[in-house]
């Protein structure tokens, strides 16, 4: 009887063991922060069990930030101290939390840094130190209705603005009443952006502490970005009074469209089975030959106060490992930032992913300076102004960003003056 009392009990004595033993493990694991934005936020969950398994004394805990509240929700944390280990910055946040010293460099260790495009990596350095490493990609080129084009005489898109001008005339001629050749929101500051990124000059000028939107370079693209509504190839719109973009581009209402690599996915859900073969992308034209586009997207970082630097950077270097950031692109339709992530077949066979690689090769990073955003979003507004006012010529509108961008800028100039003094 005893014996088979034991023989019972003794199951239940290792269960409880093992239970234990997997509490006692979970209760001394490493726990690692990250915060991540938007849908990113949400579908990096699922590559964390394998990061976990490889790492069984570490776990990783994710919080999902909403894009309209992550950037004060980062700024509060870092003002009471409470960071996360890791976290997900958009490129243009990155230099306002390196002047707070809130971030730590990047681990020479933990990347290989020529297997990213040049123009994306920069994006993440500041005074030569590289701060973030790129987890996914943002620039905008041509997303283009080839149907609507071979039936204007061309087989393939333009490479230059002269080509792009004598295309568009072309579709002028063909087209309906109230379609155009290219849609270029005026509430978006990208398109612009994009444009300008053909000049040689930067953006900013004296150490990033003034404006240079008087150069000739930035009023060449403004003058060719103000033509294209003053000749009929654009319409004076914002994104907001188009009740549909995916309809509209459908409809043929617009033959050319400069946007994100998220809008591959999109156009193929939207659009009917009918025009799937009729849409293309292209690398941007450039003023004398192709063009650049601007370096964007986001980045992990991991901050200065963590505990787990360690297990932060463990976390960082599996996330951009190439094989993982091709599950994240299967899942999220986000671009990888490794030249090596492209060699994959099945990314390869993306007809639509091929002017991405391309131009990938021919970006620029914006401005780093933690003003970028308002700058951007100051020029933006003046060149609605001028393309819907009608009253203000390219001069004077490159003159008055210029001087929004100095007053923006003049804080930075005033501590970089007392920085200087002896």
């Amino acid at each position: 009887m005893t014996n088979r009392i034991a023989a019972r009990l003794i199951p239940i004595f290792l269960l409880a063991w093992a239970l234990a033993g997997c509490q006692e493990s979970a209760d001394t694991a490493t726990v690692v922060r990250f915060w991540a934005m938007g849908r990113e936020g949400e579908v990096v969950r699922e590559l964390i069990p394998d990061f976990e398994r490889a790492h069984p004394n570490v776990r990783v805990e994710v919080q999902q930030l909403p894009w309209t509240a992550a950037h004060q929700k980062l700024l509060t944390a870092f003002a009471g101290d409470a960071l996360p280990d890791v976290a997900q910055l958009g490129n243009t946040w990155l230099p306002e939390f390196v002047a707070l010293r809130a971030v730590d460099p990047v681990d020479p260790s933990v990347v290989d840094v020529d297997d990213y495009f040049a123009g994306i990596w920069q994006t993440n350095v500041l005074d030569q130190t590289a701060y973030g490493v790129p987890w996914y990609i943002d620039t905008r080129l041509l997303f283009y209705r080839r149907d609507l084009l071979a039936a204007a005489g061309y087989a393939a898109p333009p490479t230059t603005w002269e080509e792009w001008v004598e295309m568009l005339r072309a579709l002028e001629q063909r087209a309906a009443p109230h379609s155009y050749g290219v849609l270029l929101p005026l509430n978006e500051y990208e398109p612009l952006l994009a444009l300008a990124a053909q000049q040689e000059a930067p953006l900013l000028r004296d150490g990033d502490t003034r404006g240079n939107f008087r150069s000739d370079g930035f009023k060449r693209a403004l003058r060719f970005y103000l033509d294209m509504f003053e000749d009929g190839f654009a319409p004076a719109t914002g994104a907001h009074q188009i009740a549909n973009t995916w309809d509209e581009f459908a409809r043929g209402h617009f033959t050319f469209y400069i946007t994100g690599p998220w809008n591959i996915g999109e156009f193929k859900r939207r659009l009917p089975a009918s025009l799937q073969a009729s849409w293309m992308t292209a690398p941007l034209p450039g003023a004398n030959g192709p063009g650049y586009s601007t370096a964007g997207g986001a980045s992990l970082v991991v901050f200065s106060g963590s505990p787990r630097k360690k297990e932060a950077w463990q976390l960082v270097q599996y996330l951009s490992r190439p094989d993982v950031q091709l599950r994240f692109h299967a899942m999220t339709g986000n671009l990888p930032p490794r030249r090596s992530a492209w060699n994959d077949e099945r990314l390869q066979a993306d007809v639509y992913a091929r002017a991405f690689r391309e131009q990938l090769e021919r970006v620029k990073p914006a401005p780093m300076v933690p003003e970028w955003e308002r700058i951007a979003s100051e020029m933006q507004l003046v060149a609605e102004r001028m393309v819907q006012g009608g009253r203000m010529t390219v001069d004077e509108a490159a003159a008055e960003i210029d001087r929004r961008a100095d007053r923006i800028l003049e804080k930075r100039r005033w501590l970089l003056a007392r920085k200087e003094q002896p």
